[in-house]
């Protein structure tokens, strides 16, 4: 079967939030999935369809709260850098509470280039009443990531199969420059843990989707 495409995955998603009872209140849309399943150019398309739709929508992608590479060092954690531990959980749910309560609220991004985060590095507005939130963690069945279920008014879990994935964080490695024994020996000791992880331990949501063709950078 072929891959749906990244448009056609955020026009579901858009025509599966709009379908919810009207609200005065802000919403957030959470967009999880393993990791080279395509969710940060997905949750883009859905910011930007809301957006011409008359909805005007912010972006909050959970990479933001990756602790800093100092502390990961400090605490052996640097290779597993992208797990759940690695993240600043309680940060990213103060920050989630704040969006929902709040009418404009600074967000941290994050730096692929640098390999570090932003404080401060984005906005979401007071004129933004929907938020699409992305993450791999968003969904998990763990203790303390479950609690964000809370937070999501939609939720869409973007579904891949292992071999799939496997394949795309390889490629995700190689145009990073490493060979092709260096990425799997990357892929192997984090990502791919991680994308199981993500596909074993998944809350109920609003809407599964296929991945879509989006590339391995996602």
């Amino acid at each position: 079967m072929t891959a749906p495409s990244a448009d056609a995955q955020a026009q579901k998603i858009v025509e599966g939030y709009l379908g919810l009872p009207p609200s005065s209140e802000r919403r957030l849309i959470a967009v999880a999935g393993p990791p080279a399943a395509g969710k940060s150019t997905v949750a883009e398309l859905v910011r930007s369809e809301l957006t011409a739709r008359g909805r005007p929508t912010g972006l909050l992608p959970m990479d933001g709260f990756h602790l800093d590479n100092e502390t990961l060092e400090a605490r052996g954690l640097l290779p597993r850098k992208g797990a759940p531990q690695t993240f600043d959980l309680e940060g990213f749910a103060a920050t989630l509470a704040r969006v929902k309560s709040e009418a404009s609220v600074k967000v941290p991004t994050f730096d692929r280039t640098l390999d570090r985060t932003v404080p401060d590095g984005a906005e979401i507005t007071a004129l933004q009443s929907h938020v699409v939130v992305e993450g791999n963690y968003l969904l998990l069945d763990e203790p303390g990531w479950r609690d964000l279920l809370d937070y999501w008014d939609y939720s869409v879990f973007i579904d891949e199969d292992l071999d799939t994935l496997e394949a795309r964080l390889l490629e995700r490695w190689r145009q990073h420059g490493l060979s092709l024994a260096d990425a799997k020996t990357r892929a192997e000791a984090n990502d791919i843990p991680n994308a199981k992880l993500v596909l074993s331990k998944r809350l109920a949501c609003s809407l599964t989707l296929p991945a879509s063709e989006a590339t391995a950078a996602d």
